[in-house]
Parts: structure tokens; C-alpha cells; sequence
């Protein structure tokens, strides 16, 4: 895999507030730049959400509701984001959620796409006992000890994922390659399907 092909690339992860459907309380994205992440380029913030951050919520992601008391809403920080993310392709585990969410939050942003490393996962190691984030990070042999943060904050899952994003795309010999792999149909990015055979004269 040539990593000087690839187009600009954020890995993203998010952490709601427990509400159907969430607001936003952290978003992080981190660019690859030549097959390696950019902690210290990425755009990490905990966001104020108009509605309480649940128990259950904190329970998962341990951001309390003092801990977003005097961070920025939404509205304050979503210029930037749409700014960062815009024309961009994006990463994340499970991605339709994360894409999904940002999608709500911003109706105008349209990323290049969206490369779901769990699908992209299953195409590379199809026999992994498990695909969840902390599994592939195991079977996969990925130090994460030296990593700043805590799991299940969105700047340490997304900088876990694009260390997973890129022991997964070393299998696969090109670009092309890699999205055809790991782009959901129907989500952004995804290679045409070719109804050339199925033509109906």
C-alpha cells in the first residue's frame, strides 16, 4: 500500500449525551498524513448538549454533565468542524453511527467517504473471533499502551481506530482496493455497483 495515494483522511469518533437520537457531547477527529495519525493536528472537544448527559450515557464514556458544564454547544463549534471534515474521506468503527450522527448535527457537510474499518475488518482478518474495537485492537497485537487518554473517549478511540485503519490497509495493495473493501453500500465513497450485465433492452 502506497500511503502517498491516498486523499485526505480524518478518523473520527463521537460520544452522545444517551438521548434518542443523541446530541453530541465529544467529537475528535485526527488526519493521516503519509500512513501515520496526527494526534497533535487532531480536533478533539467535549460539547454542552441541550439536553442532560444520561447515567447510562456517563456510565460508558465517563463525561459527566460537569465536565461539559462550561464547554462550548454545538452551534459555537460546528463551523469548524464542517470546515475540517468538508470534501474530506472519513474513518470510523462501525461508521454508518458516527456518520450517521455527524450527518444530523451537520445537513449540509458532504464527505468524499466513509471508510467503516469494522466492515473492512471482517474483509481482512475473516477469521477473528470478534470485530469490536477492543478485539481487533487484541487480535491485530496494536500497542496502545503508551496512548494518552482513556477508552471510550472520542480522541482515544479515534486515534485506537487509525492505528486499526492502518495495520488494515497494509493487506491491501492500493487505494482502490482498500475502499472497495471497506465503503458500506450506499454510503459515500462507495464504488459504483456495474449493472453493465444486468442491462435490460
Amino acid at each position: 500500500m502506497d500511503f502517498g495515494t491516498w486523499p485526505r483522511l480524518f478518523v473520527v469518533d463521537v460520544e452522545g449525551n444517551g438521548a434518542t437520537p443523541p446530541d453530541l457531547v465529544e467529537v475528535a477527529a485526527i488526519p493521516i498524513d503519509h500512513g501515520r495519525p496526527v494526534p497533535t493536528s487532531a480536533r478533539a472537544s467535549l460539547i454542552r448538549p441541550p439536553q442532560p448527559i444520561t447515567r447510562f450515557a456517563t456510565g460508558v464514556h465517563h463525561i459527566t454533565n460537569q465536565d461539559v458544564a462550561t464547554a462550548p454547544t454545538w452551534d459555537q463549534i460546528a463551523p469548524a468542524v464542517h470546515a475540517d471534515l468538508d470534501g474530506c474521506w472519513i474513518a470510523a468503527h462501525n461508521a454508518h453511527v458516527d456518520y450517521n450522527v455527524l450527518k444530523r448535527h451537520l445537513p449540509t457537510w458532504q464527505p468524499a467517504g466513509v471508510i467503516d474499518t469494522l466492515r473492512l475488518a471482517r474483509a481482512t482478518y475473516p477469521d477473528a473471533p470478534k470485530y469490536g474495537l477492543d478485539a481487533l485492537i487484541a487480535h491485530t497485537g496494536i500497542d496502545l499502551a503508551d496512548m494518552p487518554g482513556q477508552r471510550h473517549r472520542a480522541g482515544y478511540d479515534a486515534h485506537a481506530t487509525a492505528l486499526l485503519l492502518l495495520d488494515l490497509a497494509a493487506h491491501h495493495p492500493t487505494w482502490e482496493a482498500l475502499i472497495a473493501a471497506a465503503v458500506p453500500a450506499g454510503m459515500p465513497g462507495a464504488p459504483a455497483p456495474d449493472h453493465e450485465d444486468q442491462a435490460l433492452w
